[in-house]
């Protein structure tokens, strides 16, 4: 693959995953009670680390998509957003198999929800495009508009490579 398309992909991808989770996090961030009591009701953690993940969980991804939308640090960035994505599918399925009736607190709200108001495979197959950025970030981070490539020079794909 020529190497200004690769870049460009890798800006691309950056951009999108980095604005979903500083979205999502964002509009998180001020409701940490109702995204813990998201987290709780996918009934795979304890009660209170549950909660604790929930309050956690918004600062962490507003972390995440900063250093993506600014490429620092992208591989590894990159990386933990995508062990996030897979912890997010498995959390989604997990509750879908079991027939639990919740939102998935992706942007906001979570909790239960009526069976008809649930959307599981819309939400992990949003979630496997994510991945896709991410897991091309994770094996290739070099992008264009890189803070990495400014502060680290352009054949640095990442200083923590």
């Amino acid at each position: 693959m020529n190497t200004r398309v690769a870049d460009g992909l890798g800006l691309i991808a950056r951009l999108v995953l980095g604005a979903v989770f500083l979205v999502a996090g964002g509009l998180k961030v001020t409701t940490p009670e109702a995204l813990a009591k998201a987290t709780q009701a996918y009934q795979v953690l304890p009660h209170d680390l549950a909660a604790y993940v929930g309050y956690a969980l918004p600062t962490i991804e507003i972390v995440l998509g900063l250093l993506l939308v600014l490429g620092l640090f992208t591989r590894i960035s990159a990386a933990i957003t995508s062990l996030l994505l897979v912890a997010f599918i498995i959390g989604i399925a997990q509750a879908w198999e079991r027939g639990l009736t919740i939102d998935c607190g992706c942007f906001g709200g979570g909790g239960a929800v009526s069976a008809e108001d649930t959307s599981y495979l819309p939400r992990i197959l949003e979630d496997l495009g994510l991945l896709a950025c991410g897991l091309w970030l994770s094996w290739r981070p070099t992008s264009f508009l890189s803070l990495d490539r400014l502060l680290f020079g352009a054949g640095a794909s990442d200083p923590t490579s």
